[in-house]
């Protein structure tokens, strides 16, 4: 069998999607570098700036915050296997898809799951919390930051935390879509432990799930043997945080790293704000845009909304699998679909990292506004670009 080599069938696909997001050129060439060997001075050079990175962008102190070699969900697992013992009773919000998957998680390692059930496309307040706390103790809290399957963002995250602590339970955070898109305040939020992916908001390929544990949390987990070999932070903490006696584990995804390490350069290059600033700009203009055309968001809260993450219901009539396939095959644009509950009456768009610019939010309305016309949806097929144009207009007012 001939097979064609990948780049002799590469094409340029515009990701709008839930994630991966479209990935710079800088990281690309960074992940091409030459390989080396995992206990190399020089590679030990880029994890020891990689780790420091991560712990400015995490706006966190802790010492245990590594890139776990596996995609967000590795992360999801390790904080699982460290942190949660079969006796354990764990309160999880469940809001959305995600929060229904750390809950599965928690059960197949033999914890009680405490839900917290809520209305897809809503958050919890402390309050929620308090009252659950106050009907059974747990020893930990598990949610979902910023929930991609209905673009709600959680809020009041330093009160729930709070609440966590009062009852003596580790405040456990899904932050991967939320982490270099909007704020993630690991200690002033007293987060004991939380994990990311590198695919969405730092605009690297999927690969790697940032983490970071305080001592609190790294305390939970000593002592007592992991119940997952290849995830046993007391056995990795020896490769990534014992300076230059590192201890051999497992082999790092070596030029992962270098991606990472460069997908965290550019961040700092910006400056955090800035693109926190940049993600807040975009999310506002494609909002308006969309209800221009005739989608209506599923989170119904302004203030609730994700900015990298737009959640939409299609306008009535709109056939999902259709629209889509001609985004896709005439535009070269991914659009996510919905998921659960919103699957066939939805899309979830995204204007993550380096896919969250100005022209790209143009090129996003554009396109749907002109296969919208096609089809009967829309009147006018740049009525989603005006929309968005007005707002850009009042950016100062967003900074």
């Amino acid at each position: 069998m001939k097979v064609s080599p990948t780049y002799e069938r590469d094409l340029e696909i515009h990701l709008h999607g839930p994630g991966p997001s479209d990935v710079p050129g800088e990281v690309l060439r960074a992940i091409s570098m030459t390989t080396l060997g995992h206990l190399d001075s020089e590679f030990i050079r880029i994890m020891d700036e990689t780790q420091a990175m991560l712990r400015m962008l995490y706006q966190t102190e802790n010492r245990m915050t590594i890139p776990i070699s596996g995609t967000g969900s590795s992360g999801m697992e390790t904080l699982v296997a460290n942190l949660i013992e079969p006796q354990d009773r764990v309160m999880v919000v469940k809001n959305g898809v995600f929060g229904g998957r750390i809950a599965d998680e928690v059960s197949r390692f033999g914890a009680e799951v405490v839900p917290i059930d809520l209305e897809w496309g809503t958050v919890v307040t402390p309050d929620e919390v308090r009252e659950a706390f106050s009907r059974k103790s747990c020893q930990a809290l598990f949610l979902v930051h910023a929930e991609t399957s209905t673009g709600a963002h959680q809020q009041h995250m330093k009160e729930i935390g709070e609440v966590v602590h009062q009852n003596g339970a580790l405040f456990l955070v899904d932050t991967v879509t939320s982490l270099g898109g909007t704020e993630v305040k690991i200690d002033e939020w007293g987060i004991d432990a939380a994990y990311s992916g590198t695919q969405k908001c730092l605009s690297v390929p999927p690969g790697l799930s940032p983490i970071t544990l305080n001592e609190r949390a790294m305390e939970k987990l000593r002592g007592r043997k992991v119940r997952s070999w290849y995830f046993d932070l007391g056995m990795i903490e020896k490769y990534w945080n014992e300076g230059h006696q590192r201890k051999y584990h497992h082999t790092a995804p070596v030029n992962m790293i270098y991606a990472l390490h460069e997908g965290l350069r550019l961040a700092l290059e910006e400056g955090f704000e800035a693109r926190f600033q940049r993600h807040r700009r975009n999310a506002a203009t494609l909002q308006a845009g969309l209800e221009t055309l005739g989608f209506t968001y599923i989170v119904r809260k302004q203030d609730q909304r994700l900015p990298m993450l737009h959640a939409v219901y299609l306008p009535e009539g709109a056939e999902e699998g259709k629209l889509w396939g001609e985004i896709r095959s005439s535009y070269h644009i991914e659009i996510g679909g919905g998921l659960g509950k919103f699957s066939g009456r939805a899309w979830r768009i995204g204007l993550m990292g380096h896919s969250s610019t100005e022209d790209k939010v143009y090129r996003l309305l554009n396109a749907i506004g002109e296969v919208f016309e096609k089809y009967g949806l829309v009147g006018d097929r740049a009525a989603g670009v005006q929309g968005a144009k007005a707002i850009y207009k009042d950016a100062r007012r967003l900074r």
